[in-house]
């Protein structure tokens, strides 16, 4: 039987914002990702001495009836450049879309347009590209988003005039990164398995999986279920309150189809163990449970001391220091341990982030 860290570990103690600080050398941020998906490491953590491991070993270290919860969200082409009016270069990354042709988004500009200001997306609509007027700020007028009515269907013009939107740590070379995605993250930020577009950040957890690993995966008896978190830029929204109670969460829309619901019950039943690719999954079954509802927006926020009803183990990337998902896996197996693991895995030279190696881990057991 595995040996689980204690939830001591995570009682009695308050922890501030530099508890999640860490030193990484620069060199171990990925910047690409490896030939092939499942030939990354994975630092197997669910056991009491660490083993390193390649990550299509993941189907022997789970059992038959088991069950593997996916995010199926679909990362589209957000970024899209064009200039305001006047002549002012402007950057978009759509966050949301609304009914109507209406988006919510992030804007890089020098100087923000007037409310109704008219910006030209990628030439405008008389260049071949698309209009966007400015409706507000969101979700209301103190809001750190935009509001905007485009000229045509967003997912479509997204995908004409887009590019992929990578993360801030992934660098390209200049006169690359600002106007084009490779063909390589094209193909590579984004799971085998997605389905529903949405996503302006990959579950980053599940790019290392492959036909080959979900085919031992079906032949082990591990069975799979998926849910929707359309992951957004706030993923990567630093903390800045050395008092982690004072952070306000991002929010991001959810789904659980009641087809997931069902297996995770019969998983459940029959003595299996609910394991969540990324922490997003994570966020996503335990809003279902914390609230009770199975779609909507959620600004869950896991910390230290929450109490897990839904997932009994993980899979995930090495994350940003002092970032809201290093406090999520602490508080899922223990703060010391993933310390630990962080130490070894530095020291052992895993890739980092996003195009990084990942790891398995187990809940804290509590008592």
């Amino acid at each position: 039987m595995t040996t689980l860290t204690p939830f001591s570990q995570l009682a009695g103690r308050d922890f501030t914002l530099s508890d999640f600080d860490f030193e990484l050398p620069p060199e171990l941020i990925a910047q690409h990702p490896i030939a092939q998906r499942s030939g990354s490491r994975l630092l197997d953590g669910s056991v009491p001495q660490v083993v390193d491991r390649i990550f299509h070993e993941l189907p022997g270290l789970l059992n038959a009836g088991d069950l593997l919860v996916f995010n199926d969200t679909k990362v589209v082409k957000a970024r899209i450049f064009g200039e305001k009016a006047s002549g002012g270069k402007l950057e978009l990354l759509i966050e949301r879309v609304l009914h109507g042709h209406q988006v919510v988004a992030h804007m890089k500009v020098s100087k923000k347009p007037l409310l109704g200001g008219r910006m030209y997306l990628a030439g405008g609509a008389r260049q071949g590209g698309f209009d966007a007027v400015l409706l507000g700020r969101w979700p209301d007028e103190n809001g750190q988003l935009f509001h905007l009515q485009l000229s045509d269907e967003p997912h479509a013009l997204m995908e004409k005039h887009g590019v992929m939107p990578l993360p801030p740590y992934i660098e390209r070379p200049a006169g690359t990164a600002d106007h084009a995605d490779t063909a390589e993250d094209a193909r590579r930020y984004q799971t085998v398995f997605a389905r529903a577009p949405g996503a302006v950040a990959a579950p980053t957890a599940a790019l290392h999986f492959d036909e080959g690993v979900l085919a031992a995966l079906a032949a082990r008896g591990v069975h799979t279920a998926s849910v929707t978190l359309h992951v957004g830029a706030g993923t990567f929204q630093p903390v800045k309150t050395e008092n982690i109670a004072e952070h306000t969460m991002h929010s991001e829309w959810y789904e659980v189809p009641e087809a997931t619901q069902q297996a995770i019950a019969a998983c459940k039943a029959r003595g299996g163990q609910v394991v969540a690719v990324g922490t997003t999954t994570v966020r996503t079954l335990e809003s279902w449970a914390k609230f009770n509802q199975a779609s909507g927006d959620t600004q869950i926020f896991i910390t230290p001391g929450f109490e897990f009803q839904v997932v009994d183990r993980l899979v995930t990337n090495f994350h940003l220091p002092k970032s809201t998902l290093m406090m999520l896996v602490s508080a899922f197996a223990g703060y010391e341990h993933i310390m630990g693991l962080y130490r070894h895995a530095i020291t052992q030279r895993y890739r980092f982030f996003s195009y990084g190696d990942s790891m398995l881990l187990n809940r804290a057991l509590r008592g």
